[in-house]
Formats: C-alpha cells, structure tokens, sequence
C-alpha cells in the first residue's frame, strides 16, 4: 500500500511519519504525475488559498480527478479544499465531500487549542489551529469523530476529513482509519466483486462498523 501526502506546504513530513508507524509506504507528492504511483492520498492543512495557487490550474485538475476515483484524507486545510460548498470567504474546491465547511471557525493562530474529543465513544487528543467547522452534512456523510456537538472527522465513501491536526497527536487512529479505507478500495480494484453479493470492501466496511474499535 502506497500513500502520498501532497508536499506543498504543511506538515506535511508529520503525516509520513504517522503513516509509516501504521506500516505503509510514503511518497511526498510534489508533481502531479507522482499520483499516478500511489494508492490514496493525505492532502495536509496549510492555507487552503494557497495550496490552489501552488497547483496551478493543470495541477488543480488532475488532483480533480484524483479525488474522484482514489481514497482521499484532508485535514484542515486539505478538509476545506475537499469540500463542495466553503463560506468565509466562499472559495472554489474540489467538491468531493458533501459539506458546507467554514474557514477560520475557531478564531485566529493566538486561539489555536488542545481538546479532547471522541472517536468511536472513545477519548481522543485533537489539535486545533485556526480549524474550520462544518456546518452542514449531507446525508452521504458519516461521522467518525466528534468534539463536543460538533463533527470534526468525517467520511463519505472514499473521501475522508477532519478539521484538527491528527498529525500532531500521537493517537494514531484517524490515520489508521484511512488506511482502512485505502485497503478497502484496493480490495475491490484487486479482488473485483463477490459473485452474486457485496463487495470485497462491503465486507470489510460491515467488519469495521460491528468492531469499531479496532480501527
């Protein structure tokens, strides 16, 4: 299993030391044809404005039809940039997870905070800096971690995001939970569909949800 994490700005080389504690292979993702050579991606936080002046427009499309087709993690920024609709200012992305996510939700760099939230009912340390929030989910949209009342980590299909920093904790469950989903998408494309039933990847998704805590 090859990740990339998009090595434009961010922290982005904290996400490759999560990811290969969990086992997989790393690619830092600086070109756009290094996407042909990887399995799923983490797009790191950062400034989402930024982040689509450094792809440029050819870079903006093939990134486009990446996320359309293979696992993609967004965090802060990346989690903006995945979304369909962004307020504060409103801003154009990729549109792939069906959200309204607000940018600067939490307040300025100053404000930024240490909270403990839940995934899957239990406690999990999440860093917020200058963290947005979402406002609103569409149905698709399943919640995997929340602080409070708010969803902060979230998954629909094969598109997953969260508003905080899993990188910077040393829980790694939320990249774990990725991982998970790049197996799940790799079995499909690899194994093909069970005859006359669900998907490999069904299988293994109907596994997770009965044993949530061994993501």
């Amino acid at each position: 299993m090859t990740i990339g994490v998009l090595a434009l700005q961010g922290d982005f080389d904290a996400h490759r030391q999560r990811l290969e504690e969990l086992g997989a292979k790393v690619v830092l993702v600086r070109k756009s044809e290094q996407l042909d050579e990887i399995d799923g991606l983490v797009i790191p936080g950062g400034e989402s404005s930024t982040f689509l002046k450094l792809l440029g427009a050819d870079g903006f499309e093939t990134l486009k039809q990446f996320v359309r087709v293979k696992p993609t993690f967004g965090t802060c920024a990346g989690a903006i940039l995945l979304a369909n609709e962004v307020e504060n200012p409103k801003q154009a992305g990729l549109g792939v997870l069906d959200v309204r996510i607000r940018r600067n939700a939490y307040g300025r760099q100053l404000e930024s905070s240490i909270r403990e939230g839940k995934m899957n009912g239990s406690p999990l340390e999440m860093v917020f800096i200058r963290a947005p929030k979402f406002e609103q989910l569409g149905t698709g949209v399943e919640v995997i971690a929340t602080e409070g009342n708010d969803p902060v980590a979230v998954r629909q299909g094969n598109v997953m995001a969260a508003t905080f920093h899993p990188e910077l904790s040393e829980d790694p469950r939320v990249h774990a939970a990725f991982l998970q989903t790049v197996k799940e998408d790799l079995v499909d494309r690899t194994m093909g569909m069970l005859e006359s039933g669900p998907s490999l990847s069904e299988v293994l998704k109907h596994e997770r949800s009965a044993h949530p805590d061994k993501l």
